[in-house]
Parts: C-alpha cells; sequence; structure tokens
C-alpha cells in the first residue's frame, strides 16, 4: 500500500533529507587514503548526534531478523556494491567507496548514497561513477505525474546500458516515509514484455515519495552477499557504483527531498 504524503509530511521528510545531506557533506570531507571505514561512520554519527537524531540503518533487522546491521551507515568499496560494514579497513588510494545512510527526523526518514573516489582514481573508475550520478538524473527527471514507476525503471537501464555497464537486478529502489522501506518498489531496470506479468508497475502521484539508486557494475549484472550477511559484491569482482535520491512527485517537477 502506498502513503501518499501531506505537504506537513513532506516538510518533516525535507528535514530528514536535510540532515542525510550534512552526514554526506561531513563524511565526504573524511574519505582520504588511511582513514577506516569504521572512522567514516563515527564522523557520520557525530553529525547525526548533532541533530538529536539517529539513523535507521543501525540495528537495521536482515530479512530473518537475526543480524541487524551493526552501524549508522553503509561503507562499499571497488566490488562492493552495498551494505559494506564499516570497520578496521583502510582506504587505499586509487579506491572508490560508496557511502549509503539515512536520518530519522519526527518520525520521517531520508535516504540517500553516493559513490566516490580516494585520491587519484583511474578513468574507468570516474566514468562508472559519473554514469551512475547520470542514471540518477534521468530517472529522477523522469519522476512525473503521468509516468509509471515502470517508466522510471527503463529510463535508468536504458541509460546505463547505453553506456555499456550492468544493472543490478537483485536490489532496487523503493518508497520512504515513517519507516526506511515502503511501497512503491522501484527497480533500476524493466523485464522484456514477455517476463511481465508479475511485476508491478503504479502511476506517479503528487505524494508519493521513494528512493530512487541506480546500481551499476563495470561487468556482469549479478552479485553475491558475503558470509558476514551483508556486504553485496559484484560476482565477477568488477568495479560497481550505487547513487540515491529521496524524492518526492509534484505536479509539477520531482522535488529531490535530500538535498543539502
Amino acid at each position: 500500500m502506498i502513503h501518499y504524503k501531506s505537504p506537513e509530511e513532506l516538510l518533516y521528510m525535507r528535514e530528514a533529507g536535510r540532515i542525510v545531506a550534512r552526514v554526506h557533506q561531513a563524511v565526504r570531507e573524511a574519505i582520504r587514503p588511511g582513514v577506516t571505514t569504521a572512522e567514516l561512520n563515527r564522523v557520520a554519527e557525530v553529525v547525526l548526534k548533532k541533530h538529536n537524531t539517529t539513523s535507521p540503518f543501525f540495528h537495521y533487522p536482515e530479512r530473518t531478523g537475526k543480524f541487524p546491521f551493526p552501524a549508522s551507515i553503509t561503507v562499499s568499496i571497488n566490488d562492493e556494491l552495498v551494505h559494506g560494514i564499516p570497520g578496521p579497513r583502510q582506504l587505499m588510494d586509487g579506491d572508490i567507496v560508496s557511502i549509503d545512510c539515512g536520518a530519522y527526523y519526527k518520525g520521517y526518514v531520508g535516504d540517500a548514497a553516493f559513490t566516490v573516489g580516494v585520491g587519484t582514481i583511474s578513468a574507468d573508475a570516474q566514468r562508472l561513477i559519473d554514469v551512475t550520478e547520470q542514471a540518477l538524473k534521468v530517472g529522477i527527471a523522469s519522476c512525473v505525474v503521468g509516468c509509471q514507476t515502470s517508466d522510471v525503471s527503463a529510463t535508468i537501464q536504458r541509460f546505463v546500458e547505453s553506456h555499456g555497464y550492468s544493472v543490478v537486478r537483485e536490489y532496487t529502489g523503493h518508497g520512504v516515509g515513517r519507516r526506511m522501506h515502503e511501497d512503491p518498489q522501484v527497480p533500476n531496470w524493466w523485464p522484456s514484455r514477455q517476463k511481465r506479468r508479475s511485476w508491478q508497475t503504479y502511476p506517479l502521484r503528487p505524494g508519493m515519495t521513494f528512493a530512487l539508486e541506480p546500481m551499476v557494475n563495470a561487468g556482469g549484472p549479478e552479485t553475491k552477499e558475503l558470509n558476514d550477511h551483508w556486504t553485496v559484491v559484484t560476482a565477477d569482482g568488477s568495479l560497481c557504483a550505487h547513487s540515491e535520491h529521496t524524492i518526492a512527485v509534484t505536479d509539477g517537477e520531482p522535488l529531490i527531498l535530500t538535498l543539502p
């Protein structure tokens, strides 16, 4: 069931999004060779504490509920796509790192992610990051009344694949509001006509809020989960990138809720 947000609710979500943007800024400034992923998590928690809030990621239950996430942000490096657990690992010159974080504000959630290079990165790595960010932009631009969620999904897929990259299938964009994961699901791809029977698409309406998050692999689209029950990596070891904003559909242009 999709919950369409009132103007008042959108104000709360906008403030949650601003907090997320401030976390992003602080973590970006801390990213450099030699810093540990645990140190980046501590930087995020300082900002969250300053705003008297917490991350919806902390202790988020896995599907079974047996492995609650132990940190406030996820830090995923190189072939790690999403859900990397902060710890003693140090960033190295030439790495690319994806940061995903969320924040609560008066019971509402903001959720966003970015990928950035550490020190000096290769031209191929920078191109992957650029295409992933651009895929998010073209996806957001398609979030207007008159379109369906499937249109957004297909737009992202066409853009990514036109640049020679793969779109991850197993993980999707999702509704955001009072919970971090609500309806609707918004995949970053859309199946061929023969496989659409069980796929649900929804018309975009004002007040609909969701996180768009293209997840792009330099190699094939397949992924696998590591033994820590969280970290997702590319199956072929290729580089990957992740970019995300929480947006609201309006009567006009889409509203990005997770900007500064």
